[in-house]
Protein backbone atom coordinates (compact mmCIF):
# COMPACT_ATOMS: atom_id res chain seq x y z
CA UNK A 1 0.00 0.00 0.00
CA UNK A 2 2.31 2.71 -1.29
CA UNK A 3 -0.20 5.58 -1.35
CA UNK A 4 -1.37 6.57 2.13
CA UNK A 5 -2.26 10.25 1.78
CA UNK A 6 -6.00 10.82 1.40
CA UNK A 7 -6.91 7.37 2.67
CA UNK A 8 -8.58 6.53 5.96
CA UNK A 9 -6.98 4.64 8.85
CA UNK A 10 -8.72 3.16 11.89
CA UNK A 11 -6.65 2.53 15.01
CA UNK A 12 -7.94 0.80 18.12
CA UNK A 13 -6.25 1.41 21.45
CA UNK A 14 -5.37 4.80 20.00
CA UNK A 15 -5.31 6.90 23.17
CA UNK A 16 -1.87 5.80 24.35
CA UNK A 17 1.20 3.70 23.68
CA UNK A 18 1.65 2.05 20.31
CA UNK A 19 -1.86 3.01 19.23
CA UNK A 20 -1.24 6.71 19.78
CA UNK A 21 2.05 6.47 17.90
CA UNK A 22 0.34 4.71 15.00
CA UNK A 23 -2.40 7.34 14.90
CA UNK A 24 0.17 10.12 14.75
CA UNK A 25 2.14 8.24 12.08
CA UNK A 26 -0.90 7.91 9.81
CA UNK A 27 -1.94 11.51 10.43
CA UNK A 28 1.54 12.70 9.44
CA UNK A 29 1.25 10.58 6.30
CA UNK A 30 -1.81 12.59 5.30
CA UNK A 31 -4.48 10.06 6.18
CA UNK A 32 -7.83 10.62 7.83
CA UNK A 33 -7.56 8.91 11.21
CA UNK A 34 -10.33 7.28 13.23
CA UNK A 35 -9.25 6.90 16.84
CA UNK A 36 -10.87 4.22 18.99
CA UNK A 37 -10.25 3.56 22.67
CA UNK A 38 -12.17 2.49 25.76
CA UNK A 39 -10.92 5.50 27.79
CA UNK A 40 -12.94 8.53 26.63
CA UNK A 41 -10.90 11.30 28.25
CA UNK A 42 -7.45 10.25 26.96
CA UNK A 43 -9.08 9.50 23.60
CA UNK A 44 -10.48 13.00 23.36
CA UNK A 45 -7.15 14.49 24.42
CA UNK A 46 -5.35 12.56 21.67
CA UNK A 47 -7.90 13.68 19.10
CA UNK A 48 -7.57 17.31 20.13
CA UNK A 49 -3.78 17.08 19.91
CA UNK A 50 -3.90 15.75 16.35
CA UNK A 51 -6.62 18.19 15.31
CA UNK A 52 -4.47 21.06 16.56
CA UNK A 53 -1.73 19.81 14.23
CA UNK A 54 -4.05 19.92 11.24
CA UNK A 55 -5.05 16.27 11.02
CA UNK A 56 -8.50 15.07 10.02
CA UNK A 57 -9.59 13.01 13.00
CA UNK A 58 -12.66 11.26 14.39
CA UNK A 59 -12.63 9.92 17.96
CA UNK A 60 -15.03 7.07 18.78
CA UNK A 61 -15.11 5.57 22.30
CA UNK A 62 -15.00 1.83 21.69
CA UNK A 63 -14.90 -1.40 23.67
CA UNK A 64 -13.26 -3.80 21.21
CA UNK A 65 -14.43 -6.82 23.22
CA UNK A 66 -18.01 -5.88 22.26
CA UNK A 67 -19.24 -6.79 18.80
CA UNK A 68 -21.83 -4.02 18.85
CA UNK A 69 -19.29 -1.40 19.88
CA UNK A 70 -16.96 -2.31 17.01
CA UNK A 71 -19.88 -2.36 14.57
CA UNK A 72 -20.72 1.18 15.70
CA UNK A 73 -17.09 2.18 15.16
CA UNK A 74 -17.19 0.88 11.59
CA UNK A 75 -20.41 2.75 10.84
CA UNK A 76 -19.04 5.99 12.33
CA UNK A 77 -15.80 5.72 10.33
CA UNK A 78 -17.61 5.19 7.04
CA UNK A 79 -20.12 7.96 7.75
CA UNK A 80 -17.34 10.45 8.47
CA UNK A 81 -14.66 9.56 5.94
CA UNK A 82 -16.01 6.92 3.58
CA UNK A 83 -14.06 3.74 2.73
CA UNK A 84 -11.47 2.49 5.21
CA UNK A 85 -8.06 1.69 3.74
CA UNK A 86 -5.97 0.83 6.79
CA UNK A 87 -7.16 -1.09 9.84
CA UNK A 88 -4.94 -1.37 12.90
CA UNK A 89 -6.39 -3.87 15.36
CA UNK A 90 -4.09 -2.67 18.11
CA UNK A 91 -6.02 -2.52 21.40
CA UNK A 92 -4.60 -4.90 23.98
CA UNK A 93 -4.30 -5.62 27.69
CA UNK A 94 -1.80 -7.53 29.80
CA UNK A 95 -2.89 -10.18 32.24
CA UNK A 96 -1.62 -13.40 33.70
CA UNK A 97 -0.65 -15.38 36.76
CA UNK A 98 -0.26 -19.05 37.53
CA UNK A 99 -2.65 -20.90 35.24
CA UNK A 100 -3.81 -23.06 38.15
CA UNK A 101 -5.05 -19.97 39.99
CA UNK A 102 -6.66 -18.01 37.14
CA UNK A 103 -10.41 -17.44 37.16
CA UNK A 104 -12.79 -17.52 34.22
CA UNK A 105 -12.98 -13.73 34.50
CA UNK A 106 -9.19 -13.50 34.09
CA UNK A 107 -9.33 -15.42 30.83
CA UNK A 108 -12.45 -13.64 29.58
CA UNK A 109 -10.96 -10.19 30.03
CA UNK A 110 -7.66 -10.83 28.24
CA UNK A 111 -9.11 -12.92 25.44
CA UNK A 112 -12.03 -10.51 25.05
CA UNK A 113 -9.75 -7.58 24.28
CA UNK A 114 -6.67 -9.16 22.72
CA UNK A 115 -8.32 -11.88 20.62
CA UNK A 116 -11.97 -10.96 20.17
CA UNK A 117 -10.96 -7.35 19.59
CA UNK A 118 -9.08 -8.50 16.49
CA UNK A 119 -11.89 -10.84 15.42
CA UNK A 120 -14.52 -8.11 15.78
CA UNK A 121 -12.34 -5.66 13.89
CA UNK A 122 -11.87 -8.02 10.97
CA UNK A 123 -15.54 -8.96 10.87
CA UNK A 124 -16.71 -5.33 10.98
CA UNK A 125 -14.20 -3.76 8.58
CA UNK A 126 -12.81 -6.39 6.20
CA UNK A 127 -15.94 -6.85 4.03
CA UNK A 128 -16.00 -3.13 3.28
CA UNK A 129 -12.27 -3.06 2.54
CA UNK A 130 -12.74 -5.89 0.08
CA UNK A 131 -15.82 -4.31 -1.47
CA UNK A 132 -14.25 -0.96 -2.32
CA UNK A 133 -11.44 -2.73 -4.18
CA UNK A 134 -8.83 -0.05 -3.51
CA UNK A 135 -5.41 -0.88 -2.04
CA UNK A 136 -5.87 -1.55 1.66
CA UNK A 137 -4.02 -3.09 4.56
CA UNK A 138 -4.73 -4.78 7.89
CA UNK A 139 -2.26 -4.62 10.80
CA UNK A 140 -2.96 -6.91 13.75
CA UNK A 141 -0.97 -6.24 16.89
CA UNK A 142 0.25 -9.48 18.45
CA UNK A 143 3.51 -9.71 20.41
CA UNK A 144 6.73 -11.65 20.52
CA UNK A 145 4.64 -13.51 23.12
CA UNK A 146 2.76 -14.83 20.10
CA UNK A 147 5.94 -16.56 18.95
CA UNK A 148 7.51 -17.70 22.26
CA UNK A 149 6.05 -18.49 25.66
CA UNK A 150 6.91 -17.19 29.10
CA UNK A 151 5.56 -18.52 32.42
CA UNK A 152 2.82 -16.60 34.27
CA UNK A 153 1.44 -15.17 31.01
CA UNK A 154 -0.98 -17.91 29.94
CA UNK A 155 -3.95 -15.77 28.84
CA UNK A 156 -1.73 -13.19 27.17
CA UNK A 157 0.36 -15.83 25.38
CA UNK A 158 -2.77 -17.65 24.21
CA UNK A 159 -4.32 -14.46 22.85
CA UNK A 160 -1.20 -13.41 20.99
CA UNK A 161 -0.48 -16.83 19.49
CA UNK A 162 -4.06 -16.80 18.21
CA UNK A 163 -3.62 -13.34 16.67
CA UNK A 164 -0.50 -14.52 14.82
CA UNK A 165 -2.39 -17.59 13.55
CA UNK A 166 -5.38 -15.53 12.42
CA UNK A 167 -3.09 -13.04 10.69
CA UNK A 168 -1.17 -15.74 8.84
CA UNK A 169 -4.44 -17.37 7.76
CA UNK A 170 -5.80 -14.03 6.56
CA UNK A 171 -2.59 -13.33 4.64
CA UNK A 172 -2.93 -16.62 2.75
CA UNK A 173 -6.62 -16.02 2.07
CA UNK A 174 -6.05 -12.53 0.71
CA UNK A 175 -3.32 -13.81 -1.61
CA UNK A 176 -5.27 -16.88 -2.76
CA UNK A 177 -8.35 -14.82 -3.60
CA UNK A 178 -6.40 -12.09 -5.40
CA UNK A 179 -7.50 -9.14 -3.30
CA UNK A 180 -5.89 -5.72 -2.90
CA UNK A 181 -5.73 -6.13 0.89
CA UNK A 182 -2.31 -6.61 2.48
CA UNK A 183 -1.76 -8.04 5.94
CA UNK A 184 0.89 -7.48 8.62
CA UNK A 185 1.26 -8.83 12.13
CA UNK A 186 3.13 -6.72 14.67
CA UNK A 187 5.13 -8.77 17.19
CA UNK A 188 6.97 -6.31 19.43
CA UNK A 189 8.98 -7.04 22.53
CA UNK A 190 8.98 -4.53 25.36
CA UNK A 191 7.74 -1.06 24.43
CA UNK A 192 7.27 1.94 26.69
CA UNK A 193 3.50 1.71 27.09
CA UNK A 194 1.06 1.42 30.00
CA UNK A 195 0.22 -2.23 29.35
CA UNK A 196 1.35 -3.12 32.87
CA UNK A 197 -1.40 -0.77 34.09
CA UNK A 198 -4.09 -2.10 31.75
CA UNK A 199 -6.16 -3.58 34.57
CA UNK A 200 -7.30 0.00 35.25
CA UNK A 201 -9.89 -0.71 32.55
CA UNK A 202 -10.76 -4.20 33.73
CA UNK A 203 -14.46 -4.78 34.50
CA UNK A 204 -14.87 -5.09 38.24
CA UNK A 205 -11.87 -2.96 39.09
CA UNK A 206 -8.10 -2.92 38.92
CA UNK A 207 -5.89 -5.71 40.24
CA UNK A 208 -2.12 -5.69 40.64
CA UNK A 209 -0.49 -7.75 37.88
CA UNK A 210 1.80 -10.65 38.64
CA UNK A 211 5.40 -9.45 38.76
CA UNK A 212 4.38 -5.80 38.73
CA UNK A 213 7.85 -4.57 39.72
CA UNK A 214 9.58 -6.66 37.08
CA UNK A 215 7.15 -5.58 34.38
CA UNK A 216 7.58 -1.92 35.26
CA UNK A 217 11.34 -2.13 34.99
CA UNK A 218 11.50 -3.94 31.65
CA UNK A 219 8.79 -1.75 30.13
CA UNK A 220 10.61 1.41 31.24
CA UNK A 221 13.65 0.25 29.28
CA UNK A 222 11.63 -0.66 26.19
CA UNK A 223 11.41 0.94 22.77
CA UNK A 224 9.79 4.29 22.14
CA UNK A 225 6.34 3.62 20.58
CA UNK A 226 7.27 5.96 17.73
CA UNK A 227 9.98 3.50 16.67
CA UNK A 228 7.41 0.73 16.54
CA UNK A 229 5.04 2.89 14.51
CA UNK A 230 7.86 3.62 12.08
CA UNK A 231 8.45 -0.10 11.58
CA UNK A 232 4.74 -0.64 10.95
CA UNK A 233 4.68 2.21 8.44
CA UNK A 234 7.55 0.62 6.53
CA UNK A 235 5.81 -2.77 6.56
CA UNK A 236 2.53 -1.35 5.25
CA UNK A 237 4.23 0.51 2.40
CA UNK A 238 6.37 -2.52 1.47
CA UNK A 239 3.56 -5.08 2.00
CA UNK A 240 5.70 -6.91 4.55
CA UNK A 241 3.98 -9.41 6.85
CA UNK A 242 6.02 -10.02 10.01
CA UNK A 243 6.98 -6.89 11.96
CA UNK A 244 9.47 -7.85 14.67
CA UNK A 245 10.95 -4.94 16.58
CA UNK A 246 13.50 -6.67 18.81
CA UNK A 247 16.14 -8.64 16.86
CA UNK A 248 17.76 -9.72 20.13
CA UNK A 249 14.67 -11.84 20.81
CA UNK A 250 14.68 -13.77 17.52
CA UNK A 251 17.15 -16.44 18.78
CA UNK A 252 14.51 -17.48 21.31
CA UNK A 253 12.02 -17.86 18.45
CA UNK A 254 14.53 -19.94 16.52
CA UNK A 255 15.20 -22.12 19.56
CA UNK A 256 11.49 -22.81 19.99
CA UNK A 257 11.14 -23.80 16.33
CA UNK A 258 14.18 -26.07 16.55
CA UNK A 259 12.77 -27.75 19.66
CA UNK A 260 9.50 -28.44 17.87
CA UNK A 261 11.18 -29.87 14.76
CA UNK A 262 13.60 -32.02 16.77
CA UNK A 263 10.94 -33.21 19.23
CA UNK A 264 12.60 -31.73 22.33
CA UNK A 265 10.66 -30.58 25.35
CA UNK A 266 10.10 -26.81 25.71
CA UNK A 267 12.99 -24.88 27.20
CA UNK A 268 13.32 -21.41 28.67
CA UNK A 269 16.10 -19.54 26.89
CA UNK A 270 17.85 -16.25 27.53
CA UNK A 271 16.87 -13.65 25.00
CA UNK A 272 13.13 -14.13 25.39
CA UNK A 273 10.75 -11.62 26.88
CA UNK A 274 12.63 -11.40 30.17
CA UNK A 275 16.13 -11.87 28.77
CA UNK A 276 18.43 -13.22 31.45
CA UNK A 277 15.93 -12.63 34.26
CA UNK A 278 15.13 -15.83 36.11
CA UNK A 279 11.51 -16.92 35.44
CA UNK A 280 10.70 -17.23 39.15
CA UNK A 281 11.13 -13.48 39.56
CA UNK A 282 7.95 -12.92 37.56
CA UNK A 283 5.93 -13.87 40.63
CA UNK A 284 7.68 -11.39 42.95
Amino acid sequence: MEQLAGGTAVVTGAASGIGAALARCWAEAGMNVVLADIEPDPLEAMAEELLAEGARVLAVPTDVSSAGSVDALAKAAEAEFGPVHLLCNNAGVGGGGLIATLSEADWDWVLGVNLWGVIHGLRAFLPGMLAHGQPAHVVNTASVAGLITTPFMGPYNASKFAVVAISETLYHEMRMTGTAVGVSVLCPGWVRTRIHESSRNRPGGSVAPVGEGLLSSVIASGLDPAQVAGAVHAAVVADHFYVLTHPEMTPAVEARMEAIVSGRNPELRAGGLFGSVQPASASD
